[in-house]
């Protein structure tokens, strides 16, 4: 198992584990057994339903002859890119924002992170106090300065 880790990050570690014990004809069950792991622990990670741990990555990667430590990092990554996609549809404190500020569209659908740069620039310009201050806690006021200086 030879493969480029950039290449499959964000995959579930149990995704390539399914692939790895396909193409060496292991079955899950006897897989498990042989790791003194029960079966059911197993089909959980490889269906991505479950997370790899320290020591049964350990076991797996001993028992098939992989780098220490790699599917530890397949998971992490694949932690990495589940928490990039919570943050995606995190959003400010709508209480502080007036829905008149955004008359276009419905603002509990705008995506506050692909349109951050139209939603500062418009919040700064027609927006108040309270709406201008959240903008920036939320984005941050690096950001906010970096954005309004890019747009000026």
């Amino acid at each position: 198992m030879k493969r480029n880790i950039n290449a499959i990050k964000g995959i579930h570690p149990g995704v390539i584990l399914e692939q790895e014990l396909k193409k060496r004809k292991m079955a899950k069950g006897r897989f498990a057994i042989s790791l003194n792991e029960f079966p059911q622990t197993l089909v959980s990670i490889t269906k991505g339903k479950r997370k790899m741990n320290t020591p049964l990555s350990i076991k797996i990667e001993k028992a098939l002859d992989l780098k220490e430590g790699y599917l530890m990092t397949l998971q992490v990554y694949y932690d990495i890119e589940q928490e990039k996609k919570k943050q995606l549809f995190q959003t400010p404190d709508l209480h502080k924002i007036r829905p008149a500020l955004f008359w276009d569209t419905a603002i509990e659908k705008i995506n506050w992170q692909k349109q951050k740069k139209t939603i500062i620039k418009r919040v700064f310009e027609r927006g108040n106090e309270i709406e201008k201050k959240e903008i920036a806690r939320f984005y941050g006021k690096k950001q906010v300065t970096q954005i309004l200086k890019e747009i000026a």
